[in-house]
């Protein structure tokens, strides 16, 4: 039986595009069935089997074309299924992706033989508790934000772990993130940079109206309780940067280790320092990450 791969592509990245056809060209030339997004259907130029949601399970592997929004975006779809998954970087930093376009044919190659390592990566769960009730329920690889709406002013947020009280908040908002989420939106709000391997959720608050107030590390397995406090304001929940849910007065956010971790394919055997290094240096020329 051939192995199957999925190929999730950001089509509103104009290299993404431009270079499908011959992803496509060098999937079929090392025997791999590919399948592709049903809503990429229309196009009659390319080769391949549409996907719909009832055909996911029969990925031996998924692809996304793409920056980490992309990644991200596959991750959510597979990881039930536990699909393993790798990125090819369209983006600019592209801290999830393994290989550049450039090196794509190697990793195909690595693929077909079977030549690579698989790790699990953590994730959260997060759920919305209304009058008594679970309203929204989201998980996420990089980052679960409660955060203040357009038109909103400063957020009032109490953060309890485990139950126990650990403090107010003034500030824009909360970021719950995972290990391997410490290099995205986290990262920019001053916390600091974690190996992937880690189970931990560090917590760090977008622009907070207290020189103390600083980043927290704590075990992943924790349960992490945030609801906003007097004077309220406009909050929204999202996960890995997709909008979750509105949050209401009394709503009542609960985050934890979402027990299905991500499974990435790891192909290039290079170390997380010198990839670290290499994609905080990579100059600014390049098209934003989708």
């Amino acid at each position: 039986m051939p192995y199957t791969v999925g190929l999730f592509p950001n089509m509103q990245k104009d290299r993404v595009r431009a270079c499908l056809p011959d992803i496509l060209a060098l999937l079929q030339k090392h025997g791999l069935k590919t399948l592709l997004p049903q809503n990429l259907a229309q196009d009659k130029t390319l080769s391949y089997d549409v996907c719909d949601t009832a055909t996911l399970a029969q990925m031996d592997a998924g692809i996304s074309l793409g920056g980490d929004g992309t990644f991200l975006q596959m991750s959510r779809y597979l990881s039930p299924l536990k699909i393993p998954v790798f990125g090819v970087n369209f983006g600019k930093l592209g801290f999830l992706a393994e290989t550049e376009m450039n090196d794509f044919e190697k990793a195909l190659q690595k693929l077909v033989q079977r030549d690579f390592e698989i790790e699990e990566r953590s994730q959260q769960r997060a759920i919305v508790i209304r009058n008594g009730q679970i309203a929204v329920q989201a998980h996420a690889l990089n980052d679960m934000v409660v955060a203040k709406g357009h038109f909103s002013k400063l957020a009032h947020l109490e953060l309890k772990i485990n139950g126990k009280h650990s403090g107010i908040y003034a500030a824009d908002g909360l970021i719950v993130a995972t290990a391997t989420g410490s290099t995205a939106y986290s990262l920019s709000a001053g916390g600091p940079m974690v190996h992937p391997s880690l189970d931990v959720s560090i917590i760090t608050p977008i622009c907070a109206h207290a020189l103390y107030t600083r980043p927290l590390i704590i075990p992943g397995n924790n349960l992490i309780e945030i609801t906003a406090v007097p004077p309220y304001e406009e909050l929204l929940l999202s996960a890995d940067g997709e909008i979750a849910s509105a949050v209401a007065e009394n709503d009542i956010i609960r985050i934890d280790k979402n027990p299905e971790p991500v499974r990435l394919i790891r192909l290039n055997g290079r170390s997380y320092y010198e990839t670290w290094q290499q994609k905080l240096m990579r100059t600014c020329g390049n098209e934003e990450a989708k």
